[in-house]
């Protein structure tokens, strides 16, 4: 019997106390990147989000130091102190030192909590370099101080408290996480967000870092309703006032906002407990039915629907809308790819009965506000009869039975999806180039002549009739909107390829967003890529290098001219169709040398922002959008 046959009690590895979140930290935060680390924070934070949802805080402060370690402030109860009935230790060393132990469990302490999967805090005790947690509390000041998850100094009271809180600070582990940056941006976005869920609540965000310190307050009394004013705030709105109603049924709280722009968008965002269920769920479906079923009812009323022989669709009742629906649940059970869809059947019928009561009361009273959204859904419904033909040119319905594919695709002659990629290239030059350096076993190539149509602007019969589009719809092969199948992708790679100038990073975003607001399961599904061709070739003789930013290059200019003879020249590839095609594909195709970043949807509310911002119809967010940015731009063509 060899060693490796020898599998008894003594193989199995016991990780006592916090021991298993280092061992294996992305099963608790995800992972040790960027999301990981900034989950740390959020972690913290949602402890005092549920202090407030209890109705016994009124303020957060995060401040992220020099060193970027962190301290998140609350005015809540404070945690617990005395010892714990069983495990005969302070509340506070219990919730910081043993996972799954806290107050979010005790329905008593909370009618319901954001923590997504009850980690909580110990979490970010086990991954922090040091940890010091303080309690104002029954009139003092505890303190308690853990390094690497190991207490360090037991529960001691410093001093005299007058109010209540909590006070924990953190400096991520450097064994644990690569990179210990934070991100001004990425913090700010979900600390908004928080603000606008729990409206009244005011977040303080400070950063010590930098030349000066600086500070935002997010504060927003209005609630769900500045959220959506705030979200529509560069678009031309159909009611000036966004619609509001909140009840609460069999312990569920429903909340929701909405009003209707000129767009053909939709942008529904869905929150439970403060979670973003960006893959949707039961409230979802309810809120989308009774909104179908409340338009179509009022539209029956009207004249616009008098001549009409067809009912209004869900799309059709949903363009231009933007709404936010948080429903707090008791004890909500998720599911889904990333845990992020609610799965309680309950809440649907809950949320379809306040949505029919509250939008058939507020169209009935509002009947101008009703007859513009009607007017907006009939004209959708009829857009969307003139692209029924133009949806025919471009379904899938199995294989390639019923559909042609492009002329201009090269396709790769394996079938199985997983294995397969297709590039969509900026221009037929560069096209050229790649069909020649491909691998044909593997690798398919779509040409792209031009820029495509701009779909934040354009409505869905208008998009299908955009002859690039149909293509890229064809060859890819999983339809769009009500007819999108993932199951149906012919490729699991689809990496836009396109010249490392302006006019590149023009038309790659346009393709973004023609992905994002038409087939965004591929990039939540992790299917879009972006390809990174070299900027440079820096050579001399028979040795060459080539340089994807301007460090690279002056680095291999240096390494080429050092101690030799003969001049070093340097060439700037301003586009693919530059490359030759054996070039194009040790660079930028090449499994095994090349970059190819993923492109995630780690939130959906600022991905829209972006994009209307950047794609929109109102020209000022550009501007300001291009003044704050300028200064990070490396690499400008003129």
């Amino acid at each position: 019997m060899t060693k490796q046959d020898e599998y008894g009690a003594d193989s199995i590895t016991v990780l006592k106390g916090l021991e298993a979140v280092r061992k294996r930290p992305g099963m608790y935060i995800g992972s040790t990147g960027e999301n990981g680390l900034h989950h740390l924070v959020y972690e913290v934070v949602d402890n005092s989000i549920d202090e407030a949802l209890a109705g016994f805080a009124t303020r957060i402060d995060v401040t992220v130091h020099r060193d970027n370690s962190v301290t998140v402030v609350d005015d809540g109860r404070g945690i617990p102190v005395d010892l714990h009935p069983t495990e005969k230790i302070p509340g506070i060393e219990l919730a910081l030192t043993v996972l799954h132990a806290g107050g979010k469990f005790d329905k008593n302490s909370y009618k319901v909590s954001g923590g997504l999967h009850g980690v909580g805090v110990s979490v970010v005790n086990a991954l922090s370099e040091k940890l010091v947690a303080t309690v104002d509390r029954g009139g003092a000041r505890h303190q308690m101080t853990f390094v690497r998850g190991q207490t360090t100094q037991k529960l001691t009271v410093i001093g005299m408290a007058a109010g209540t809180g909590t006070t924990i600070s953190f400096k991520p582990d450097p064994l644990i996480f690569p990179v210990i940056e934070f991100s001004w941006n990425t913090l700010a976005d979900r600390l908004r967000q928080l603000a606008f869920l729990n409206g009244g609540i005011s977040i303080i965000l400070t950063d010590e870092r930098g030349d000066a310190p600086k500070s935002e307050t997010f504060h927003y009394k209005g609630g769900l309703v500045e959220f959506v004013s705030w979200l529509n705030r560069n678009k031309k709105v159909l009611h000036p006032k966004p619609v509001h109603f909140s009840a609460t049924r069999d312990d569920v709280d429903v909340d929701i906002a909405l009003q209707y722009e000129e767009g053909y968008n939709e942008n529904t965002f869905t929150f439970v407990n403060n979670i973003n269920t960006h893959e949707g769920g039961t409230h979802l479906t309810g809120l989308r039915s009774a909104l179908t079923r409340t338009i179509n009812d009022v539209a029956k009323k009207s004249n616009a629907m008098k001549k009409a022989d067809f009912t209004l669709s869900g799309d059709d009742a949903r363009e231009g809308l933007t709404c936010v629906l948080h429903v707090k649940v008791r004890e909500p059970q998720f599911e889904g790819q990333t845990k992020t869809k609610l799965g309680n059947s309950e809440v649907e019928g809950i949320v379809r009965a306040i949505v029919n009561d509250g939008l058939g009361t507020f169209l009935d009273e509002n009947p101008g506000v009703g007859r513009a959204i009607i007017e907006k859904a009939v004209s959708a419904a009829l857009a969307r009869e003139a692209a029924r033909k133009a949806r025919d040119l471009v379904r899938k319905k199995s294989g390639l039975e019923n559909a042609v594919l492009p002329g201009k695709l090269a396709d790769c002659s394996l079938e199985d999806p997983a294995m397969c990629e297709i590039y969509l290239v900026e221009g037929d030059s560069a096209g050229g180039s790649a069909k020649q350096g491909r691998d044909r076993s593997f690798q398919a190539i779509l040409p792209l002549r031009g820029k495509i149509l701009n779909v934040e602007r354009a409505r869905i019969d208008k998009i299908l009739g955009n002859e690039e589009i149909r293509s890229m719809i064809t060859a890819i092969g999983c339809g769009v909107r009500e007819d999108f199948n993932i199951a149906e992708a012919r490729y699991h790679k689809i990496i836009l390829m396109t010249d490392a100038d302006v006019d590149g990073a023009h038309i790659r975003t346009l393709l973004l967003t023609f992905f994002f607001r038409q087939m965004p399961e591929l990039i939540e599904s992790g299917y879009i890529y972006i390809a990174q061709p070299p900027l440079y070739r820096v050579a001399r003789g028979k040795e060459e290098y080539y340089a994807y930013t301007e460090e690279e290059r002056a680095e291999f200019s240096k390494r080429l001219s050092d101690g030799g003879k003969g001049n070093v020249g340097t060439q700037r590839y301003k586009g693919l169709g530059e490359m030759n095609p054996d070039q194009l594909w040790k660079t930028t195709m090449d499994p095994n040398t090349r970059t190819i970043l993923r492109v995630t949807l780690e939130d959906a509310v600022e991905a829209s922002k972006l994009f209307d911002e950047l794609m929109g119809d109102d020209v000022e967010p550009r501007r300001l959008f291009i003044e704050a940015n300028a200064k990070y731009v490396s690499v400008l063509d003129v």
